[in-house]
């Protein structure tokens, strides 16, 4: 049958016209248009990430531990220059406390052990830039050993915005210690570092990062209230105050762009998980 004969030429095209307005009407109905997103929060407070940064030396010894006095220096002013500000473990655990607030972009700089180039290579940088710091001292290696901080150096550099932790008395591996060592290590660093200082020390960082939960416990026990691993990553208020993350800044064939890279997060370590606890 030939639809068009019969109903006439003109009627058949304005049959077709209104069956197309009726489909298209039919599509906008089936299909009514998706609203668009609500523009995301902005994240609440507890969603601040906290930079620690882990050095050790700074000399030119040609060693994964020992950053350039020029890369050091460099990569102080990126964070100035980047809007980071340095702040103390006592400020970072009142925020994580829910006692206190940070400031944009904080930054924790650490350095383990107590090397004497932390007085004469990155101190006067940290002046420079204005940036408090924070080491953790080996206390049985200060004012003994050659290539270590003396107790009037720390004195002097704690005058100008610099903090003293614990590192333990001799960096024995704490996992390998009987308990009796173990509670040597922790109360007698602390009670020398207090004695030499005048002031509270509540803050350890574990030697080479290595702890457990009967180690906290003990740290528990001799009065501290935070502790630093090596464990790659950023503090926030789901860290454990015990067991908080630090990213670590080691001499590489490229140690500037590797720390940026590390602020940016892209790096191996954290892409495949390669941390230690």
């Amino acid at each position: 049958m030939d639809l068009k004969k019969l109903i006439g030429g003109r009627q058949f095209w304005s049959l077709i016209a209104v069956l197309l307005i009726l489909f298209g009407v039919l599509l906008i109905v089936g299909h009514p248009k998706e609203e668009a997103s609500p523009a995301p929060l902005p994240p609440p407070e507890d969603d601040v990430k906290v930079l620690v940064l882990n050095y050790h030396m700074v000399n030119s010894m040609f060693i994964s531990l020992a950053i350039e006095p020029g890369d050091f220096d460099w990569q102080m002013k990126y964070l100035v220059d980047h809007g980071y500000h340095s702040i103390s473990p006592d400020e970072l655990y009142d925020f994580l406390a829910g006692k206190g607030t940070l400031p944009d972009r904080p930054v924790l700089i650490t350095f383990d052990d107590g090397y004497e180039d932390n007085y004469t290579n990155a101190y006067p940088i940290l002046k420079k830039y204005n940036l408090k710091a924070t080491i953790f001292v080996v206390t049985g290696f200060l004012s003994k050993r050659k290539g270590y901080l003396t107790w009037d150096q720390l004195r002097e550099m704690e005058q100008n915005g610099i903090t003293i932790e614990s590192h333990t008395v001799t960096h024995a591996p704490l996992p390998e210690l009987s308990d009796d060592r173990i509670r040597e290590e922790l109360v007698e660093s602390k009670r020398q570092a207090e004695a030499e200082l005048g002031h509270p020390i509540e803050f350890i960082a574990y030697p080479t990062g290595v702890h457990d939960l009967h180690i906290v416990g003990i740290a528990q026990e001799a009065g501290y209230k935070g502790g630093f691993t090596v464990k790659y990553g950023n503090v926030d208020r789901s860290s454990n105050v015990y067991a908080m993350e630090r990213v670590p800044v080691f001499r590489t064939a490229a140690t500037n762009v590797d720390f940026v890279d590390r602020l940016r997060y892209t790096s191996n370590i954290t892409q495949f998980g390669w941390t230690r606890n």
